[in-house]
């Protein structure tokens, strides 16, 4: 490609996006911009190709903001002001309040009265935090920009609860069909399954989007907690079970349908109203669990340290030795050797070999060694293991116990997940986070204020 051309195409790009600004600007000046002005900039953005967004997101957080004299001169006003007349005070906090918000944040909120105007900003965001994960350049102004307005506009009444069932609109079944990530529905059939008498699920919809669930759930109610997906999913699970008189719900899959939503917190209310709900229709339910994967455990945390990589970790390859003791490490290398034929003597490897192949788990000597190892395992990665803030590596882990959950190494259990998937991404291993009565007490007092119901 030429130099010509590509200076050329720069030129374009750079035409665009700073029409992409004009607009943006001429919808943040005026109070009630029509809805033909939010919707040309919507087809602008949406017409950006390639790496024009990026382009966009940096000439945004560059040249969209407010001025730094500005800045100084209302720092100057406040620190004149002594103070001692509290009606003069509070007007000159109240100036500093409105000429120190965000310009980004003026204009994305017009949108919120355009019809589809919150889907555009949620898939607006989702691309922020996409494009965020391709540049050095640091988003998270944006990002908490618009942040900001969907924590306010995600609670105060505009969420409500509703109930799928084998008899909702096709158009909410489908969701749960096509949203499920976690357990891919492979049938109608399956779909179907999930709607079960002994099944429930829930989503969250917001009221400028009614159609579209913004995140859901499913439960099974149980007997006991169940400790196996395939005990809940699945053509081999126990039909015996529907038939018991439940007094666990157990939550197997949470889904949120919007990448624009992540990090808000909407699953916390999500299991809360579900909780309340199914105390009203089942109040013989005193248990409430999840039983959760742990993704990345495998590949991108065990991985590492059996092949003895450079990590971050606070488990290595000697702590796990540790773990197993050198009787058990014997054992496992020993049956290793019957099994391939390779003479190996380094744990790591024998271990990474094994768990490399999803046949192990039909293996019987396999399961007996390696059943204890891999819980401990799996219970320090998720109560050990910290990111940079102090919080749990693992997502979920992080999710639910920052909810306030518990959970103990008699809640990880082995050979939970035994599908492909599991195998690959978990080692089979799954968890159940208990979620308490205390806890429901306390988080039903922290969310009366915004539910839009009345508990």
């Amino acid at each position: 490609m030429s130099r010509r051309v590509v200076m050329e195409r720069e030129k374009n790009s750079a035409k665009r996006i700073g029409t992409l600004i004009g607009l943006l600007k001429e919808i943040k000046d005026r109070v009630d911009p029509p809805s033909s002005l939010l919707h040309r900039f919507q087809d602008a953005y949406t017409a950006l190709v390639g790496e024009e967004r990026l382009f966009f997101f940096q000439t945004l957080l560059e040249g969209f903001e407010i001025p730094k004299g500005q800045v100084e001169a209302e720092i100057r006003t406040v620190q004149q002001d002594s103070g001692m007349d509290p009606a003069r005070w509070s007007r000159t906090l109240n100036r500093l309040r409105r000429n120190l918000e965000s310009p980004r944040v003026r204009a994305f909120q017009k949108f919120m009265n355009l019809t589809g105007g919150l889907k555009f900003l949620l898939d607006l965001r989702a691309d922020i935090l996409s494009a965020q994960r391709l540049t050095q350049t640091d988003l998270s102004p944006l990002d908490e920009d618009i942040a900001h307005l969907f924590t306010s506009w995600f609670q105060q009444g505009f969420l409500f609860l509703q109930e799928i069932t084998q008899d909702s609109p096709y158009r909410q079944i489908r969701f749960l069909k096509e949203g499920d990530l976690v357990h891919p529905m492979a049938s109608l059939e399956e779909m179907g399954d999930r709607l079960g008498e002994d099944r429930r699920c829930f989503s969250l919809y917001h009221r400028a989007m009614p159609e579209e669930p913004v995140v859901f759930i499913e439960v099974a109610l149980t007997r006991g907690i169940a400790r196996s997906i395939h005990d809940i999913i699945g053509e081999n699970r126990d039909q015996r079970a529907r038939k018991a008189d439940p007094d666990t719900a157990v939550f197997y899959s949470i889904n949120n349908t919007q990448n624009g939503l992540a990090g808000l917190g909407l699953g916390k209310v999500l299991i809360f109203q579900v909780v309340e709900a199914l105390k009203k229709t089942h109040p013989e339910i005193k248990t409430f669990s999840t039983l959760s994967p742990v993704p990345g455990f495998r590949e991108r945390y065990l991985s590492r340290i059996l092949k003895k990589e450079k990590h971050p970790f606070a488990l290595n390859l000697e702590r796990i030795e540790g773990m197993i003791g050198a009787k058990v490490r014997q054992k496992i290398l020993d049956h290793y050797r019957k099994k391939t034929g390779k003479p190996v003597e380094d744990l790591g490897e024998a271990l990474w070999d094994i768990l490399s192949r999803p046949e192990w788990i039909e293996e019987e000597g396999y399961r007996a060694l390696l059943r204890r190892p891999l819980t401990e395992i799996t219970y320090f990665y998720l109560t050990e293991e910290k990111d940079g803030r102090g919080r749990p590596l693992n997502p979920v882990a992080n999710f639910h116990l920052g909810n306030g959950a518990m959970v103990t190494i008699r809640n990880v259990n082995f050979g939970a997940n035994r599908f492909k998937r599991g195998l690959e991404e978990s080692c089979s291993m799954m968890v159940n986070y208990v979620y308490s009565m205390h806890w429901l007490q306390q988080i039903r007092q922290t969310m009366q204020a915004f539910l839009p119901w009345k508990a």
